[in-house]
């Protein structure tokens, strides 16, 4: 048995175990068709996460709206299920649409400054480049993030109804998926010429992994499916839109066979990791 305090410390663990993922950019000398593959590996557990996300979103969505249509639960229940679900999904996507617009807005005047146009095309390049690296780096975290809260509140909703075995599967489970994660981050960053800061990385890690101890804490103390469903559905939304920028920015990079192959492994960590968890539950 575990106390209280003890769940939350996990929790903050199963989180941070991120942070096992995000020094790749770290790597030095990487070839076009290393960071092309890098950047599909990324790509692949992204969608792995996608797939998860949608699964655990509409497994309640759909017994809710069910139980609502044979009459055993109330039709505004069923109703308001599916605004979470379908209002997430678009809260997630066109979310990052206004904030990719604003933050290219704020950030071109500062790269198209006088001194940075008298070194010339090729350093103006790098420097769209690199910015839209970090932006993308930034939104994945965003989106893992939504994801994390909603398994935080997975571990504490558990430890709040007794099933203190089921909450610590569930954290040792994430904490698994989440150290994956970290390389789905580190994926649009990972070979730049000028290496991101310790205190970026950080802040990455925190932003995407901290929410799982948040959830923890509310989900010990209250639970809705409502939220459950919407955040799940914001991150699935907000992953559907970085990993369209990072096919996108891959192509441009390396071949569509390198992508393929990235893609296919990516894929191949995130399920493999999700079934030994599985396993290791039985």
């Amino acid at each position: 048995m575990i106390d209280y305090s003890q769940l939350l410390l996990l929790g903050a663990i199963s989180g941070f175990t991120i942070f096992l993922g995000l020094p790749l950019p770290a790597m030095k000398n990487l070839s076009a068709k290393a960071k092309g593959f890098l950047n599909a590996l990324s790509l692949g557990i992204l969608i792995f996460l996608i797939i998860d996300i949608f699964s655990h979103a509409w497994e309640p969505t759909e017994e809710i709206v069910s139980n609502a249509f044979v009459g055993s639960a109330s039709f505004g229940d069923g109703i308001i299920h599916l605004i979470a679900l379908f209002g997430g999904i678009a809260i997630g996507l066109f979310g990052l649409v206004w904030y990719e617009h604003e933050a290219t807005i704020k950030r071109v005047p500062h790269i198209l400054s006088l001194e940075n146009i008298k070194k010339g095309d090729d350093h103006l390049h790098q420097l769209f480049h690199e910015t839209s690296a970090y932006r993308l780096a930034m939104m994945i975290a965003v989106g893992i993030g939504f994801h994390n809260f909603s398994e935080g509140l997975a571990i504490g909703q558990s430890y709040a109804a007794g099933e203190v075995g089921l909450a610590l599967l569930l954290i040792m489970g994430f904490a698994t998926h989440n150290a994956t994660e970290g390389f789905g981050i580190a994926g649009p960053i990972t070979g730049l010429s000028k290496k991101p800061s310790i205190r970026f990385m950080i802040l990455l890690g925190v932003i995407g992994g901290g929410p799982t101890f948040i959830g923890t804490l509310l989900g010990s103390l209250w639970f809705s499916s409502i939220t459950y469903i919407l955040f799940l559905s914001i991150a699935g939304g907000a992953l559907i839109y970085v990993s369209m920028l990072m096919y996108n920015t891959g192509r441009k990079h390396t071949t569509n066979s390198i992508i393929m192959i990235g893609i296919f492994v990516g894929l191949c960590i995130g399920f493999g990791t999700d079934l030994i968890i599985h396993l290791g539950e039985l």
